[in-house]
């Protein structure tokens, strides 16, 4: 698992404390000092490419002046065989080290070597963890809510296995509930409405009014005829429901296929019920006297747990005494539980019965209020939902075309469907634009731009980056060129700063997966790209290749291919193609 930055930023360290060691061992400065010094990458490279704080940060140890410390430090390096070709000493004391050609070919080797794993770190030590993520309703299409949620919890996945987690994908399928009564109610009417006409049986306010539950209903009909209306309501609602679902769930399977997710498990809510485990963990919750009852129901005592959260985290108890906290229903008077004694049961199956280190969920930001609950109440089991229920809050898509936002209503059957999205725009262009940004931020999604053919359109311009080497490549090797070895390119040869800095970028990308996983933001992984292919793009407009001397053709040669295989590598970790030609 390479990570160059790492290896610059350690050696800086390891050299410094050498030539600090070998100064105190002639009695150039005080031995037995500990020196604690930052080692920052510049913002500007005219003053290195490392800089090092050791001689201020050893001023008070050593009892000189930060400028005397570090010239004495500088005329004690040795940079022989180092990363290094120079230090210079800036400022008030700074050691600025500046990046050789020994350090340029290892990263092109390192990545040569490490191939499709390029950018592997191992955060995660195996640790497993479950990302749950769109888990939509099974009462009709999935809308561009949940394509946001979907392509950020594949790519997150993604992004948490190459950082060294253990990754589970689910969809959590609530097939069970108020959600279901209601979805089954509405096909219900919709089918009595076509045997007894619709001017005879009204649709109730609070149903679903989509086209689709019109278009259930009818199938219902054209397979079952008109004879169901005659059964008792609740057999024929049941039945509605488990017709509906049949249809809806695997089409929902079949949109996130089209969309290149795949999930290790569909599970689903009414499993929980059927198995008793919903009771059971109620029972718990009861039995470690977090429940009461009131007006026959059954109630979490959330505010307590809550109280017990939020001092936890610092809160003072005036703070907490201020806030306006509600307890929640668990089982209701007529003995059904509630979505929320449900979701417990759920992430206590989670982290308790398949040992989950951590349950990571996407979620809508209107969810906002039901993160610290469930956290709490998952805390009363004595399951440090605080710490192990991490929730990924997801802010709004507006969907833009001619500049205007496109209009959408689930409850009015006008919503843009995720299928209807991707009838217009290219998987790969979906993909991107929704990982584009951080999950907190809203995001536009320009359905112009997303079909333009221009560098205007991020994923065009990166995707184009890609397909310009492969055909540069392919045209060299026609000529014959041949593509060299990595630890066989002259690295001496890499003098112009655009070649310099496309390898530091390519160097980044260890860096990139670390805190794409310690963010929860697969983002990162797209900002990266668009920067890899841009610092591609001006070293391809700088420094030519074709009709160089065959030394200089052959080290450009690979550094093009090198970001290649980079560009693809990170394609892929988010799901979107690497085409050869466009």
């Amino acid at each position: 698992m390479s990570n160059m930055i790492q290896a610059a930023r350690e050696q800086v360290a390891q050299l410094t404390q050498a030539a600090y060691e070998k100064a105190a061992a002639q009695g150039l400065l005080p031995a037995g000092a500990e020196v604690k010094a930052t080692i920052e990458i510049p913002k500007d490279p005219t003053h290195g490419d490392y800089a090092s704080s050791f001689a201020m940060a050893g001023a008070k140890a050593l009892h000189k002046a930060p400028r005397q410390i570090a010239q004495t430090i500088v005329d004690n390096l040795d940079l022989a065989g180092t990363f290094f070709d120079k230090v210079e000493i800036a400022g008030p004391g700074f050691l600025n080290f500046t990046l050789g050609s020994k350090w340029y070919g290892e990263v092109l080797t390192d990545i040569q070597a490490e191939g499709d794993t390029y950018g592997k770190v191992d955060e995660g030590h195996g640790e497993k963890v479950m990302v749950e993520f769109v888990s939509a309703n099974p009462t009709g299409p999935m809308h561009i809510g949940n394509a946001r949620g979907g392509v950020l919890g594949d790519a997150l996945a993604s992004v948490l296995t190459r950082a060294g987690y253990d990754v589970w994908r689910e969809f959590y399928v609530n097939d069970a509930g108020n959600q279901i009564h209601k979805f089954a109610m509405s096909i219900d009417a919709r089918y009595l409405q076509i045997v007894l006409g619709e001017e005879n049986y009204p649709f109730p306010e609070d149903g679903y009014h989509g086209d689709d539950i019109k278009e259930l209903a009818q199938a219902f009909y054209d397979q079952h005829g008109p004879d169901w209306k005659d059964k008792p309501e609740e057999e024929r609602q049941e039945a509605m429901a488990q017709y509906g679902l049949s249809v809806n769930i695997p089409k929902m399977k079949a949109d996130l296929r089209r969309y290149q997710i795949e999930y290790d498990e569909w599970f689903l809510e009414s499993g929980l019920h059927s198995s008793g485990y919903v009771a059971e963990t109620v029972g718990m919750l009861a039995g470690k006297g977090w429940t009461y009852e009131k007006g026959g129901a059954l109630w979490l005592n959330t505010t307590d747990l809550l109280k017990r959260k939020f001092m936890a985290e610092g809160k003072t108890q005036e703070q907490v005494d201020k806030l306006d906290l509600k307890d929640d229903v668990l089982r209701r008077a007529n003995g059904f539980y509630t979505y929320f004694a449900a979701d417990i049961a759920y992430h206590r199956n989670k982290l308790e019965k398949r040992g989950f280190s951590k349950a990571i969920n996407i979620w809508g930001a209107d969810h906002h209020g039901h993160v610290a609950r469930l956290q709490a109440a998952l805390d009363g089991l004595g399951l440090d939902g605080s710490h192990r229920l991490v929730v990924v809050l997801m802010q709004l898509v507006n969907l833009l075309q001619d500049g205007q936002p496109v209009r959408m209503s689930k409850r009015s059957g006008k919503a843009i469907a995720l299928r209807d999205l991707l009838d217009e725009v290219s998987v790969d262009a979906a993909r991107f634009f929704f990982n584009s940004r951080s999950s907190t931020s809203a995001l536009d999604f320009d359905l112009d731009l997303a079909v333009r053919q221009d560098s205007d359109n991020p994923v065009y311009y990166v995707q184009y980056a890609h397909a310009r080497i492969c055909s540069l490549v392919s045209r060299l090797t026609e000529e014959g060129a041949q593509m060299p070895d990595a630890a066989a390119v002259n690295a001496d040869l890499f003098t112009t700063a655009e070649e310099k800095a496309l390898i530091k970028t390519l160097s980044q990308l260890p860096e990139v997966i670390r805190i794409s996983a310690r963010d929860y933001d697969p983002s990162h992984v797209n900002r990266y790209l668009i920067t890899l292919a841009g610092d591609f793009h001006r070293f391809y407009n700088a420094c030519r290749i074709k009709g160089e001397e065959a030394g200089l053709l052959s080290a450009r040669l690979k550094l093009a291919d090198t970001v290649r295989s980079v560009i693809a590598n990170c394609l892929a970790l988010i799901g979107v193609t690497a085409p050869e030609k466009m």
